[in-house]
């Protein structure tokens, strides 16, 4: 008898297309709040949030993979993920929800899909007629990146 090894994953929308972070590196997710910029950061860092004091930096999704900017609204979500020692916030366009998939359905990214690199990507799913796409949060948060919120400690 097999086992099949499923992982429980948080969906969410950015830019038309579906994505999803494991369950497990997500702290919560938040309603857009003020933020403030930070100098000299990198241009998709929106800046940081103090969340139940902490403070934590935002990375705008959109800006990160270059696609178009768009006005935040009412479904604008920022996801508190876990990443090493830091919790830092995804802006994405709405959060939809939390699906379990099975291990074996993830298949290898693609080359390019729309126009988030194969760099950020660890695999998609077909859940019926969509398409999931599993982010690789390593890669899109990349550590140099986040030094200067180090400095300032």
């Amino acid at each position: 008898m097999t086992t099949v090894q499923e992982r429980k994953v948080i969906v969410f929308n950015l830019n038309g297309e579906e994505y999803a972070v494991p369950v497990q590196s997500v702290g919560s997710i938040e309603r857009m709040m003020q933020i403030t910029r930070v100098p000299k950061a990198e241009h998709f860092i929106k800046g940081v949030i103090n969340l139940k004091g902490v403070v934590t930096p935002i990375v705008d999704l959109r800006l990160r993979f270059g696609t178009e900017k768009r006005e935040y609204d009412d479904s604008t979500r920022i996801i508190i993920v876990y990443y090493r020692d830091m919790e830092i916030g995804l802006v994405v366009d709405g959060a939809n929800d939390v699906i379990d998939i099975s291990v074996n359905d993830i298949e290898p990214p693609p080359e390019v899909i729309n126009t988030v690199h194969a760099d950020y990507i660890e695999g998609v799913v077909k859940l019926g007629n969509r398409l999931l796409v599993l982010l690789d949060l390593e890669k899109v948060l990349d550590k140099k990146e986040f030094d200067f919120m180090k400095m300032d400690a």
